[in-house]
């Protein structure tokens, strides 16, 4: 088959190492002008780690790995309140975790490649026309082409999504907070290996040690710190950080020379995506594009390498009658991704406590991390899934 990814993450990335593992001509379009740095540190674990341990990545990324010691929690003083050790989730994950930055993860696929796969750099696709034979696409610069299928890999604002399936509104479900992360060199202090964090009512900020003395900064805000605008430029981005987190305590002087240093900030609703189909005639979706857990939720990327891996195995048992493998590949995965979605509504006000009250209460609740029998009570859930990937022979 001839297949074009739209999206050049670790979802466009996975699927084209399986496909052309399996003889498909695929071409990778990215956006980008060159694979995308930097980006959210993740933790993976569950069938996503089972994914990437299948594709002979694992001890090579793990080489990559940054490390954690504890989650701290303090309060506007910087005195510690809650928190717990690492090894608590390492071993709610059976051993089984890896802390890995979302672009090392997407490197070390498409490296995988070794040039199997043709690429697209700095350009997208535009317009899809399905004729239930062939699919005619059109790129900002190249030039058309014909293929068997198109896959949206384009994340939780999925161009394809939208060409095929309809605008954002009809599928986004916002979860009422907006995520900010930044990177910057040399902030002081450092906390050897320890993630720490601060919140104040509707509003959280971490930060997490890098390698090369970098410190990556995470924020999360309640929609009403926004008041109604949601920053475009670098510079609505730092003002609205600014406003936000300026009487925030702890390290806010800081944080906000940070935010001023910051090359570049990300900035995006934390949503989910919920579609009844991800699947349409010879067009289908995976990753975010066909249902972001969100940022909150956690495993996102996890998911991405399972509906990847699972996939490219489906179209092989089905010799390429794309739609049978399509709807079967939705059957294995769309029931464990929901459930994770509804277990999602409950983080976000564990993660942003409206009130004074609701932030003292959780930062107790993590200390209860700390004894033998709570860590499986109180986040066991949310460590489960509830499938293994299928057997394909690939």
């Amino acid at each position: 088959m001839k297949v074009a990814i739209n999206g050049a993450g670790i979802a466009g990335t996975a699927l084209a190492y399986w496909l052309s593992k399996r003889g498909h001509e695929v071409v990778l379009v990215e956006r980008a002008p060159e694979l995308r740095t930097g980006g959210f540190v993740l933790n993976l674990w569950g069938i996503g780690y089972d994914a990437l341990e299948r594709m002979g990545l694992l001890p090579g990324l793990l080489k990559l790995q940054h490390h954690s010691d504890e989650l701290r929690m303090v309060d506007r003083s910087g005195r510690t309140r809650g928190g717990y050790p690492s090894s608590v989730l390492l071993k709610l994950a059976n051993g089984r975790m890896a802390t890995l930055a979302r672009s090392d993860i997407a490197a070390a696929i498409y490296a995988s490649l070794d040039g199997r796969v043709e690429t697209l750099f700095g350009d997208s696709i535009t317009a899809i026309h399905d004729d239930a034979t062939r699919v005619r696409i059109e790129f900002e610069h190249s030039m058309p082409r014909e293929v068997d299928l198109v896959i949206g890999a384009d994340g939780l604002h999925s161009r394809v999504r939208q060409l095929v399936f309809g605008p954002d509104a009809t599928f986004e479900y916002p979860m009422g907070c907006h995520v900010a992360s930044f990177e910057v060199a040399g902030y002081r202090p450092r906390n050897g290996n320890a993630y720490v964090a601060h919140t104040a009512p509707g509003r959280y900020v971490a930060r997490f040690p890098m390698r090369d003395d970098r410190m990556l900064f995470f924020v999360l805000l309640r929609d009403e710190y926004l008041k109604g605008r949601v920053p475009a430029s670098h510079a609505e981005r730092q003002a609205a950080l600014t406003a936000a987190l300026a009487d925030i305590g702890w390290e806010s002087a800081a944080i906000l020379s940070a935010v001023e240093q910051a090359d570049d900030i990300y900035f995006d609703s934390i949503s989910q995506i919920r579609m009844d189909a991800w699947g349409k005639g010879k067009v289908a979706l995976i990753g975010d594009a066909a249902a972001c857990p969100s940022l909150i939720a956690g495993e996102g990327a996890g998911f991405a390498l399972a509906q990847a891996y699972v996939l490219a195995g489906e179209l092989h048992r089905h010799e390429g009658d794309s739609e049978a493998a399509v709807a079967q590949y939705q059957a294995h995965l769309k029931a464990v991704v929901a459930r994770k979605q509804k277990l999602a509504e409950s983080l976000v006000a564990s993660f942003v406590p409206r009130t004074a009250l609701g932030v003292r209460i959780r930062d107790y609740a993590t200390l209860l991390m700390r004894l033998p029998v709570f860590p499986k009570i109180l986040m066991g859930r949310y460590f489960h899934d509830e499938m293994k990937l299928p057997e394909y022979g690939i």
